[in-house]
């Protein structure tokens, strides 16, 4: 693994962490700000290259995550320079800042001031770091125009803390059993932003259908530190290693029917309704 693979992938751990650790204090208030995101703003506003450019880290590079493809931060800059933003309407889904650090995902509907250009949407994470007397931006990852509902904020409590998965389990399975269905293990947490993601797209029109008819649905914990539940990951053979939502499909005598390993909900913002309706429709129970 080369040097910038080597960073890129020490980011994105670092942004995951981040996540985890202050999953307690998730949800930004009305007033919150951050000055190194307001000036961020300013400079795509104001299409100010030096200034915007002057904001990602150079000591270590800053590394920008796209469709799960790391680029240069200059992939970041042209993005936000080649739009010539007219108009910006940013909603911040969540700001946490500490003394060294600051972890920013917001939302924007963006007009751009090309002729004939389209409104786009873009959800953005946001790393940062203090470094000196400078903040400075050292991982993004950017999902631009996205197929799936974004949340504006990460309130739902979809996994409750004092949740008993094996519990949960046993009782979706007795249910599963009587409804001729399989089990629907979603394993993540509170603070998986793509976690949200992924509950809302349960809830599509094309979506809650199959799962209604063919799934229980379980959400099964891993804690502040990605290590709760862990016997249960390893009961159903599911890896936690490339991040969450992961996912395990089993039949309602616990037998496994698949397991994903690779990180395909990972990413759950990248995902599109046509991928979990197939899916779904894939591992769902065979008719009688």
């Amino acid at each position: 693994m080369n040097r910038i693979a080597k960073f890129a992938a020490v980011i994105m751990t670092a942004m995951l962490a981040s996540a985890a650790a202050w999953a307690q204090s998730s949800t930004p208030s009305p007033d919150a700000s951050f000055a190194p995101f307001e000036q961020w703003m300013g400079a795509v506003l104001t299409a100010d290259a030096a200034t915007l450019k002057a904001l990602y880290s150079t000591d270590p590079a800053a590394q920008v995550r796209v469709k799960t493809v790391m680029h240069p931060a200059d992939a970041d800059t042209d993005f936000w320079l080649g739009m010539k933003v007219r108009t910006m309407k940013v909603e911040l889904v969540r700001l946490i800042v500490r003394p060294d650090k600051a972890s920013i995902i917001f939302r924007a509907d963006v007009v751009p001031g090309q002729p004939n250009a389209q409104p786009i949407s873009v959800t953005d994470d946001q790393y940062w770091m203090k470094q000196g007397d400078h903040w400075r931006l050292v991982g993004v990852e950017r999902t631009d125009a996205p197929a799936l509902k974004q949340p504006a904020d990460m309130k739902k409590d979809l996994y409750p803390a004092n949740a008993d998965a094996h519990a949960e389990i046993q009782e979706a399975q007795e249910r599963a059993a009587k409804a001729h269905k399989r089990l629907l293990l979603v394993f993540g947490a509170n603070w998986c932003f793509d976690c949200h993601v992924l509950d809302l797209a349960f809830h599509r029109p094309e979506v809650a259908p199959i799962i209604a008819a063919n799934y229980e649905v379980i959400h099964v914990d891993i804690g502040p530190d990605g290590k709760k539940n862990a016997d249960v990951a390893k009961q159903f053979d599911v890896s936690l290693d490339k991040g969450v939502p992961t996912i395990a499909v089993v039949e309602s005598d616990g037998r496994m029917v698949v397991s994903e390993k690779n990180g395909e909900f990972e990413d759950a913002r990248q995902l599109t309704p046509e991928f979990l309706v197939e899916f779904l429709n894939q591992y769902k129970p065979q008719a009688r």
